[in-house]
């Protein structure tokens, strides 16, 4: 059994954890890695199957409150399947969905009846978690980066309706994106958080993830010692 796994049962047999950050900031290698380490249940955005996020990189002003409202969804319905496996890592939280919705109304791709309607029902889909078993994860990681690196690893993947080349507007949107969630992270306090610089570290270099499980196994030990409110902690190396 692994050091990691030693730790879990530990601390009680029963983790979730939820992943968090920009684009393009490593969010679905991290929860696929720590997902195999505690052996649990891994819950994937739905981007690669999504039916309207081409459309919407084409005509933002058209598709933004439709894709609000399908990542809302199967946001919300992914939490509540998580619910049933007793150990879960989410790629994504519902808790950043707001970050995309204001971008969106700030930028006029969203009317205010269409932004007051989409929070209306966020705050009904928050009120429904809150009554869930285990409302609360245990931790949320928080993958930071700067915006060169994320805009280095968003063309890596190649995504076709992601890229910059040939479009301003795409790298603008990616711009303010960026400062709305070093906004958002600053003021979140749903959940106990773990910072990581995503850029100090190689996922997939065997030192490198052993010093990764080393500052989540680390703060999860110390949160449950603590018990208490949520804590907000950098990594240190």
């Amino acid at each position: 059994m692994s050091k990691w796994l030693v730790q879990h049962f530990i601390l009680g047999g029963y983790t979730v954890i939820l992943m968090a950050g920009m684009i393009g900031t490593g969010k679905t290698t991290y929860a696929e890695f720590l997902s195999q380490q505690l052996e649990s249940e891994i819950y994937y955005e739905s981007v690669v199957d999504n039916p309207i996020l081409p459309d919407y990189y084409k005509n933002p002003k058209r598709w933004a409150f439709p894709l609000q409202i399908y990542f809302l969804n199967t946001r919300f319905k992914t939490i509540r399947q998580a619910r049933t496996n007793p150990d879960n890592v989410l790629d994504r939280s519902l808790y950043e969905d707001l970050i995309f919705a204001e971008l969106n109304f700030d930028s006029g791709n969203m009317t205010q009846l269409e932004f007051d309607t989409y929070k209306d029902l966020l705050e009904t889909m928050m009120n429904e978690i809150d009554k869930m078993p285990k409302s609360r994860a245990d931790l949320l990681i928080y993958l930071d980066s700067d915006l060169d690196t994320v805009l280095e690893r968003i063309t890596q993947r190649g995504r076709s309706y992601e890229q910059v080349d040939k479009n301003p507007e795409l790298l603008a949107y990616y711009k303010t994106l960026h400062g709305k969630y070093k906004e958002w992270i600053k003021a979140y306090d749903k959940t106990p958080v773990l910072i990581i610089e995503s850029k100090e570290y190689n996922i997939f270099d065997k030192q490198d993830q052993d010093k990764i499980l080393s500052l989540v196994n680390t703060e999860l030990k110390r949160l449950h010692s603590l018990e208490g409110e949520p804590a907000l902690m950098n990594e240190t190396r």
